[in-house]
Order: C-alpha cells, then structure tokens, then sequence
C-alpha cells in the first residue's frame, strides 16, 4: 500500500518514490544511502527509513559492492505515467510473462501500482488481455499445460499487488463464483477491480466441485451469514468458461432469490456460447459485467 503519511518539508512517499526511481534509473554504478539523500535534499536518517520501506515494496535494491552499500533499481521498475503507459505497460507484461520472467512481470506491475495507475484500468489494459491471450496460446497448443499453470500463477499474483481493500460499505455486498478453474483469474480481477471501488467483496474462489443438487441450499446458507442484516444490495456474480458451470450455478442463484427479495442480483460473466441464463445481465465482456454491478449498487 502507498503510504500517505507527509514527511517533514511536506515531502511525501510517493513524491520520493517517483523521484527515486528516476534518480536511480540514471545511475549504472547505482548510489549510497548518503548521496541519495544528498540529491534529494532530505536528512539522511528519514531518507534511510524510506529507502527501507520502498525497498520491501521490491522497487529497489541493495548490494555491497566493495567497502559500499549501494542501490539500485529493481529490474522491469522505470518511470511510468499514466493515462500515456497503459499500453507500454500491457506490451511489456506479456513479453515478461512468455519469457517466464516472474519477478521482473510482478515488479513492472508492482511500479505501475505505485506510479499512480488506476487499478481497474490495469486489470482492464493489461491484466486482462494478458488472461486472454495465455488462454489464446493455450488453446492452439503454443503451450502445454504445465507451462500454462506456471503462467496463470504469476498472473495471479500480480492480481494479489493490485488488490487493495479501501474501507468497504456495508451497504454493497458482491460473492464471486468461479465455475470453473479456468475462470478463476477473472474472478480474482472482479474481486481487485470492485474492491477497489470501495465494494465488500467475498471471493469463493474455484466451485466446480459443488455441482450438487443440494447446492443451491449450501449458497442460501453461506449468504445468510454474511448478509446478516440484508442492508444495501448483495450480488452473486458467476465467472464461467462452460455452458454446463453457466446454467447450474445461475439457476442455484435463482432458486434461491425468492428468500432475499429484490435487493439480491444475479450477474453473469460468460465465455461458453451464448445461451439462456437465470441472471439478470450476462456478457462475455469484463467490464460489462464490472459496469452493471456498479449500476445496482443504488449507492
């Protein structure tokens, strides 16, 4: 998370952050806590403090050479600004990602976060067309399944850095359903992109293996207990790769609407054909389904 305490001088973390990554992306020999500060024009002992907080955030690094401690920049960290990096970062993601360079496609997110990019914008630009074209690359067998699994999991911890839980109203509720293991990566950004629209999210995660006729009865229990007082709106959103996970879950959903009235509301986020569902709104776009819960809201 980014620090918004003020420093003395009225200097804050991010201010710092930005300066440092541009002061340390013009060193090859890389510079001392003391010359740091120096060039910065803060004390050396806050100056120290904060290089230890931005070096846990994995945006630079410290190594003895000789007699010396120095820093340098972490690799794939640079100066970004947005809205005009969304797309360099996209392309430079991916090309990390094919290239199985974990730590450098964590970092380059990881900076992008702390650049000040919008977080569901990123999940948008960047996170998702990378989902969809690992799928893509899948599908026409470029990669085999092992490989495909390693990939989805560093996509899926570089979802992690962007999923930041600001204070959540009580008031807009959202469960999200997985269907399938393959749509589990698009419910991970539904829970980073609506979390940070300030929603409580509650991440179920992989369900494919509660296809079961007595399902419908073990959702209507889990809702009950985190929807204690029925305040606001609660959303199920159902993440789906296949027709069979789309039906059976939006009509568990369904059956069970009667009980919570018409504060409850059903989504369906869709990648099998289309076909009849019991939900309110299906797409097979992201966003769509992003956008319609926020319509129902009623906040």
């Amino acid at each position: 998370m980014i620090i918004k305490a003020t420093l003395a001088k009225g200097y804050q973390i991010q201010n710092i952050q930005e300066k440092l990554i541009e002061l340390l992306s013009g060193s090859r020999t890389g510079l001392s806590g003391v010359e740091i500060a120096q060039k910065l024009k803060i004390n050396r002992a806050t100056m120290a403090k904060y290089l230890n907080v931005i070096a846990a955030e994995g945006i630079i690094k410290q190594k003895n050479i000789g007699n010396a401690n120095l820093w340098f920049i972490e690799s794939g960290t640079e100066k970004l600004e947005f809205p005009a990096d969304y797309f360099r970062v996209k392309e430079k993601f991916f090309e990390c990602l094919i290239a199985n360079q974990h730590q450098q496609a964590q970092s380059l997110i990881r900076n992008a976060f702390h650049s000040g990019a919008d977080i569901p914008t990123l999940i948008n630009e960047v996170v998702l067309p990378a989902i969809s074209s690992l799928e893509d690359l899948y599908l026409k067998a470029k990669i085999g399944t092992s490989e495909a699994k390693m990939l989805r999991g560093i996509i899926s911890n570089s979802i992690h850095i962007l999923t930041t839980q600001k204070e959540p109203d009580q008031k807009r509720n959202v469960i999200l359903l997985s269907a399938d293991s393959s749509s589990l990566l698009y419910s991970q950004a539904a829970l980073s992109s609506l979390a940070a629209k300030g929603w409580q999210v509650w991440q179920v995660g992989d369900v494919s293996d509660a296809i079961d006729v007595l399902y419908d009865l073990d959702l209507q229990k889990f809702i009950t207990k985190i929807w204690k007082q029925k305040q606001g709106v609660v959303v199920i959103a159902i993440f789906s790769g296949s027709e069979e996970g789309t039906k059976f879950f939006s009509e568990s959903a369904n059956s069970i609407k009667p009980k919570f009235g018409k504060h409850m509301h059903i989504v369906v986020h869709s990648r099998a054909q289309k076909q009849a569902t019991k939900a309110e709104f299906t797409s097979d776009k992201f966003e769509s389904v992003i956008q319609w819960i926020e319509s129902v809201s009623g906040v």
